[in-house]
């Protein structure tokens, strides 16, 4: 059985699918595009269930790119039950969503979640009196809970069984009577489209580009009909008629018993969100979790690395002098850095990240950061991605198409590449925290922000147009589920696993082959190009090559090419403040520019790749100047 979830952003859908997919789920992209979604295939029941979590959706007639790929999934893909999930506490503005899937015709089951939101807010719901009214069986959840779950996967089943279809509402008389002639027009013209009619006839109504190529010759005269009898345009007229049955349908199925007081959460907005306090408390909960992985990593780091050096000895005696221990050596010290350097400060990072995101804390993060972001050129949603980037740069490149403007989606795409994502994170604290102290690591982050604050604010005097104002739904505080966090980082640490771990390995393996081959001098003597300039050890050049696969590279590289993992023996605090800086700015990791390439076409990928070396040579050679 298939099945497909849909709703509304922030209302719990991809915590149900995460309930459901356990440690299964994929991440796969829709044919021929970047957006992605997320499936899983589970057991319940004796049922194998293939279950796709499709992007939040606020309606089937958006113009954004991750909402056309849903809606065209769910016109064109074989599934056997759409689960409609919506936030109970705003039941109106959930049901308009419900009302356009009713109109696909299709087995559907509607979810009513975060009922414990709905009853702080003293609305009580009469779900069968819903149930009976669009004819699909109606469920009441708590997703972060588990609660209702199972009660959710036996309706739909019951859905599929009984081929539970629902009752599509109808409009206004006088909107029905031209809907219903469009229908019979399209009859007409030809029998071959493969979308229900009524679904087509409102969507030709609303002028929605796609489907006008499908059959909107000749139907001008219909839309001029319905905006005369309603003086407007008929896309506001469908519109709106979708909107007020909406509200009509919850408010009769639902009765406010109490008015809500303000909750602990309106009262910690009243500090978090203050036009002062807000921001003290964002650097301090930043300066918090940079602080708590620093402690936590440089803790684990030594007992770990002393461990896998003390094993490395008795290993490299099972392999005869020459390449093979070379190569064994190389690898070797790949594993045990990606255990003792990379994971001590990546777990952390991930899981309070995590938290940050679940608990809905970040969404406030961007409208704090609102003001601020337009001064530099850019839109307040920007934040996501930035915020993004400090996780992984790939992701973050990928959720620039939440900015509507194209402008806002070239500026902050090119801008992510140079916030320094965790891998980068991991060669700021195991080379600046470590060896010079928290405090210059702080320093690289500040001129991180002052060198992206500048480069937008210079971009955006080239690229004038006008940036739209932020509209930004807030979801409420919530205390995330550990169980839910840890999937969390589990899926995210998979791409180290399975990718950069692999790397670490190979790349530190070719490195110590070229060392035993002598070869490292001549490459090395080819990149002085850029480390003369920067007054780096003429050693590091191989490095900076090889980080552009993966950033931790240039770290554990650092180390296997100076022979120690001492760098203060050789470098000093001058060189390695100038090294960790050209890391942080220079070219992003090859993933990130496939991605890049992808998002802004290869013009703007190529002049992203050139700025990104100008910042990373103007700051490797300031930090020479002044430390």
């Amino acid at each position: 059985m298939k099945i497909v979830l849909i709703g509304q952003p922030n209302c719990g859908k991809s915590t149900i699918f995460n309930h459901l997919a356990g440690y299964k789920a994929i991440t796969s992209n829709f044919p021929g595009t970047t957006v992605k979604f997320h499936e899983s295939r589970f057991r319940l029941k004796g049922e194998e269930i293939h279950c796709v979590d499709l992007p939040g959706s606020y309606s089937l007639n958006s113009p954004e790119p991750a909402e056309r790929e849903a809606r065209r999934f769910l016109l064109t893909q074989e599934y056997d039950v759409i689960v409609n999930i919506l936030d109970a506490s705003l039941l109106g503005r959930g049901l308009e969503l419900t009302l356009e899937l009713l109109e696909l015709e299709k087995p559907m089951v509607l979810v009513l979640n975060m009922m414990d939101e709905a009853e702080r807010k003293g609305i009580v719901i009469d779900e069968k009196k819903l149930s009976q009214i669009l004819g699909i069986p109606v469920v009441k959840t708590i997703a972060y809970k588990g609660q209702g779950l199972t009660e959710m996967i036996e309706a739909v089943m019951k859905a599929k069984v009984e081929n539970l279809k629902g009752n599509p509402i109808s409009f206004s008389r006088d909107v029905e009577e031209i809907i219903s002639e469009v229908m019979e027009d399209l009859k007409r013209k030809s029998n071959a489209i493969n979308i229900p009619l009524r679904f087509l006839a409102i969507k030709l109504l609303e002028r929605d580009e796609e489907f006008l190529k499908l059959g909107g010759d000749g139907l001008e005269e219909f839309r001029k009909k319905l905006e005369r009898r309603h003086e407007r345009p008929s896309d506001l007229v469908i519109a709106s008629e979708r909107h007020a049955l909406a509200m009509n349908i919850a408010e009769g199925v639902s009765k406010v018993l109490t008015v809500p007081k303000p909750s602990i959460g309106d009262r910690v907005d009243d500090w978090l969100l203050h036009p002062i306090f807000g921001y003290v408390f964002l650097i301090f909960i930043f300066l918090g979790v940079f602080m708590t992985v620093f402690q936590l990593g440089k803790f684990l780091e030594e007992p770990l690395i002393g461990f896998f050096d003390s094993l490395e000895e008795s290993f490299s005696r099972f392999f005869p002098e020459g390449g093979l221990r070379a190569l064994f050596q190389g690898a070797y010290q790949g594993f045990s850095s990606g255990i003792g350097i990379v994971l001590p400060y990546l777990l952390p990072f991930l899981f309070l990240l995590s938290l940050l995101e679940d608990s809905g804390y970040l969404p406030r993060v961007a409208f704090l950061v609102d003001s601020f972001m337009h001064k530099i050129g850019l839109h307040g949603k920007s934040v996501l991605p930035f915020v993004l980037g400090y996780g992984c740069s790939v992701p973050a490149v990928m959720a620039t198409r939440i900015l509507e403007s194209e402008r806002d989606r070239v500026l902050t795409a090119i801008l992510v590449t140079l916030v320094p994502c965790s891998a980068r994170m991991i060669v700021i604290l195991g080379l600046v925290s470590y060896f010079l102290g928290p405090f210059y690591a702080l320093t690289v982050y500040f001129m991180n922000l002052v060198v992206i604050a500048l480069s937008g604010a210079i971009f955006s005097k080239f690229y004038k147009e006008v940036t739209p104002g932020l509209i930004l739904e807030v979801p409420p505080y919530r205390f995330p589920p550990l169980k839910i966090t840890f999937k969390k980082v589990w899926f995210r640490l998979r791409e180290f696993i399975g990718i950069a771990w692999p790397l670490l390995m190979v790349g530190s393996s070719v490195l110590a082959f070229l060392q035993y081959l002598r070869l490292e001098d001549f490459l090395n003597k080819v990149f002085l190009c850029i480390t003369y300039p920067l007054g780096l050890p003429q050693e590091l050049g191989v490095t900076l090559l090889l980080g552009i696969l993966r950033k931790e590279l240039a770290l554990l590289m650092t180390f296997q090419a100076l022979g120690t993992r001492n760098v203060l023996e050789v470098m000093t605090p001058s060189q390695v403040m100038s090294f960790v800086l050209f890391v942080t700015f220079y070219v992003p990791c090859v993933a990130t520019l496939a991605a890049l390439w992808k998002e802004v076409g290869y013009r703007w990928a190529l002049k992203g790749i050139g700025f990104s070396l100008f910042v990373a040579f103007l700051m490797g050679i300031l930090a020479r100047l002044v430390f």
